[in-house]
């Protein structure tokens, strides 16, 4: 028995015994004064999905982090493969087959692609105490099955790639490589698809089929329904720290689960329904940068445009050069009339440029700096006076302001951004972007990794802004969101712009259709 464990407590005989592998009792967490889980009963079954659903702060990392023994419980207790428990430690949850890909995907930076991937099962072979040195022989033979199962290449150039020189998407797929390369009995992902294409998310859903057909059960957190649905299995739907609804996911319409996780409304209608000005605020014309060919685009006072494409589809790279991130090596943009010269993110902003990365953990937020120092993180210069001393007073009027209009949950803004929310450390990082009070706005994946409930804030947000005058590009691979916010989507292919659509009349089929066309063809 492991260490830490109270009486075992053996299933019966029947066969939904035998395919119970864990099981949490009246899980309670508490974390100071604050009451995180309350009596959660949950149990899952070998060759089952499940879909843990709820809005961010809900519950559902703090029980993740349970099952994987990153946290202890307040109360209750865990069955786990038919032994109980008080809590686990990680070791032990992993020597047991339980595998998380959590959301910030927890891989090694420094480390190459096959040492991230064989990690976990060398930690567990050797018992937490890894020796100074990797066994290599097996290092590549595990890492190049599992990267295979995801979609990944197993050759030496990418197994000896360093994790932190990958992009987000690859290094997703990495993580949850990971994850399937052990023995496990229970793969947990957190927001495993929220920087994968299409194709890469049918793959990964084709590698949840698979585990399902090994027995194994897997815990999917998500807040995009639609893959819910297509996987199958069970839903679980968490609501202030509370199991409020179980059961088949095909017994629930959208709008049920919706209502379940935020306890009110919410409707899944087009939120794009003004009209943009007819005068020009932004031109692009011939631009060449890293990752892009020969692109050229017009966006109207108002208008909110959307893009969209494969991964390697440049898509990603025009928000950057945009930005100055990845600057333009050719070509002429102009805004307001005035032609721009962007060669860096400071260019950009002195131009009346913001740019909501893709990434905000790593790009966009101070995560242990306070609410208040990341709101006024653009603005510090115009806040202080000649000594450099900035104006306190000032700077946190603003904040409440921002904060206030992007609805924030909390109205401490001297907390750590670190501690909150998915959706609501979104909502900071759109505020900071709106104390410069840009004239064009570009949104790299706007709501990645947030909950229903903030989506509906932030779009609404986003349509303020637009019958404010603001220009809006929204840059996604959420075809669903571009489809319900923007006026026109442009989709790219090879590094280039190959349809237009009007986002009133298209498709999910339609763009999707656009991004998978040869390279010689354009759809008119």
């Amino acid at each position: 028995m492991f260490e830490g464990s109270q009486d075992v407590s053996e299933h019966t005989s029947s066969e939904e015994g035998q395919r119970r592998f864990l099981e949490l009792r009246n899980i309670h967490k508490r974390f100071g004064g604050v009451h995180a889980l309350r009596g959660i009963d949950l149990s899952l079954d070998l060759g089952e999905a499940y879909h843990l659903l709820g809005e961010n702060g809900c519950g559902k990392s703090t029980v993740i982090k349970i099952m994987s023994g990153a946290h202890a419980p307040s109360g209750g207790e865990i069955v786990l493969d038919g032994r109980t428990y008080s809590s686990l430690t990680p070791i032990q949850s992993l020597s047991a087959g339980i595998e998380t890909v959590y959301q910030d995907l927890s891989l090694i930076p420094n480390l190459t692609v096959a040492e991230n991937v064989a990690l976990n099962e060398q930690l567990v072979r050797s018992g937490g105490r890894l020796a100074r040195l990797f066994d290599r022989s097996r290092l590549r033979e595990t890492a190049e099955k599992a990267l295979a199962t995801v979609g990944l290449p197993g050759d030496r150039t990418f197994l000896n790639t360093i994790v932190s020189e990958l992009p987000l998407a690859a290094r997703q797929l990495v993580a949850i490589a990971r994850a399937i390369a052990t023995r496990a009995k229970l793969v947990i992902m957190d927001e495993p698809t929220t920087s994968l294409t299409r194709r890469e998310v049918d793959n990964l859903i084709g590698v949840v089929s698979r585990l399902r057909s090994e027995n194994v059960a897997v815990l999917f957190v998500t807040h995009k329904l639609d893959e819910c649905y297509r996987i199958g299995g069970h839903a679980v739907v968490f609501r202030d720290g509370q199991c409020v609804a179980q059961g088949p996911i095909e017994q629930y319409s959208k709008r049920q689960l919706a209502e379940l996780m935020t306890g009110r409304s919410i409707d899944a209608q087009r939120y794009r329904t003004a009209q943009p000005a007819d005068a020009e605020l932004f031109k692009m014309n011939g631009l060449e940068a890293p990752g892009i060919e020969g692109m050229s685009l017009t966006l109207r006072k108002g208008e909110i445009l959307g893009i969209t494409g494969l991964a390697d589809s440049g898509r990603n790279e025009l928000a950057m050069a945009i930005a100055g991130v990845r600057p333009a090596t050719s070509g002429t943009m102009t805004l307001d009339g005035r032609r721009l010269s962007v060669r860096t993110p400071a260019d950009a902003i002195g131009e009346g440029i913001g740019y909501i990365p893709e990434d905000r953990l790593a790009e966009g937020l101070f995560l242990d700096k306070s609410i208040l120092e990341n709101e006024i993180a653009l603005v510090v210069r115009k806040l202080s006076n000649a000594f450099g001393v900035v104006d306190k007073q000032r700077g946190r009027r603003l904040a409440e302001k921002l904060s206030e209009d992007m609805r924030l949950s909390t109205r401490d803004l001297d907390l750590p951004v670190g501690a909150l929310s998915g959706g609501n450390q979104q909502r900071v990082l759109i505020g900071r972007w709106l104390s410069i009070a840009p004239k064009l706005l570009v949104l790299h994946g706007p709501t990645v990794g947030v909950d229903v409930g903030s989506k509906d804030t932030i779009y609404r947000a986003i349509q303020q802004l637009a019958e404010a005058g603001m220009g809006l590009i929204i840059v996604s691979d959420d075809l669903p969101e571009l489809l319900q916010n923007t006026d026109r989507v442009l989709v790219m292919n090879s590094r280039r712009i190959v349809a237009e659509f009007d986002s009133g009349t298209a498709t999910e089929d339609k763009l999707y259709k656009a991004m998978l066309i040869s390279n010689s063809e354009t759809v008119q």
